[in-house]
């Protein structure tokens, strides 16, 4: 009977170590931390090769290829906090890889080099100047344009398979900046034949103001008509439109898109920013790249 007992008083604590590594590489990077500091049993096999083996992307090797320096690393745990914690500048200085520390996934910026900006060449309508605080050595300022097209590529093995994806335009505008109130912008991602697109307004402090103004016109009209029950609102155009927001590093970001990466055949993914429809003249635009991450 003691036999008996002791066996059933046995737990995951009593493997070996390298059993419970093997079981952790099968969880998530979030997981494995957690354990380890729930468990001391956990925390040598929390600690393994044999588990950030596993986080790491397979073609590790390849990307630390890239890198302009050899980048150090005492273990495989090291290495992966090397790759969340690093601004990793690759392909020549003209992206940014990292890793999402709490799943692995990898996320790529392609810097404003690194996208085809229509008359990005021309320094009648593009600047190409370096800013403080960005990781690249330069960013595209817009000068003065009526047709604004940007577009980036980005092959879709530099990406986790399996994973939805969310682009962001990483911007600032300067005080000068004009034009990119009205009319919106579109952000448009192409996945073999998938498309998903987005209504974006980079400047939407001037177009809420134009609405206040139409809704205010249409509350009097209201007021001077026989009262009676509206049917509920349909989302308005403006709150479906994406509208930037402030980011942790000085710059700004909105979304322009989103794709499911789950086909190993297809070769890239395009991302687009464009507003080409209404001929008006805008300018003041700072780009300093197109932010592809995990959503």
């Amino acid at each position: 009977m003691a036999v008996v007992a002791e066996e059933q008083g046995r737990g995951i604590g009593d493997l070996p170590e390298e059993c419970v590594s093997l079981i952790l590489s099968f969880t998530s990077p979030r997981d494995a931390c957690r354990s380890a500091a729930v468990s001391s049993a956990f925390l040598a096999a929390a600690s393994s090769g044999v588990v950030w083996g596993r986080f790491l992307p397979p073609d590790y090797e390849e990307i630390l290829s890239m890198l302009p320096a050899p980048l150090a690393f005492r273990s495989k745990k090291e290495l992966y906090s090397r790759l969340c914690d690093s601004v990793l500048l690759i392909s020549g200085g003209r992206k940014i890889f990292a890793l999402e520390r709490a799943t692995g996934r990898k996320c790529v910026t392609l810097s404003a080099r690194d996208l085809n900006i229509v008359w990005g060449d021309s320094p009648h309508y593009w600047r190409w100047t370096s800013v403080p605080d960005s990781r690249f050595s330069e960013a595209a300022e817009l000068l003065n344009v009526c047709w604004l097209e940007i577009r980036g590529k980005i092959a879709c093995r530099m990406l986790s398979p399996k994973t939805t994806y969310v682009a962001h335009l990483v911007f600032k505008l300067s005080v000068e900046s004009h034009g990119l109130d009205y009319p919106s912008q579109e952000g448009s991602i192409r996945a073999g034949s998938r498309v998903s697109s987005e209504e974006v307004c980079l400047h939407p402090c001037t177009q809420q103001r134009r609405s206040s103004r139409s809704n205010s016109v249409v509350r009097f009209r209201r007021m001077l008509s026989v009262r009676a029950t509206p049917p509920p609102a349909a989302p308005s155009a403006a709150e479906k439109r994406q509208v930037p927001r402030a980011r942790g590093d000085g710059w700004m970001e909105v979304l322009i898109g989103e794709f499911l990466n789950d086909d190993v055949d297809e070769e890239e993914v395009e991302v687009s920013f464009t507003e080409i429809r209404g001929g008006h003249w805008k300018s003041g635009l700072v780009v300093k790249g197109i932010e592809i991450r995990p959503k």
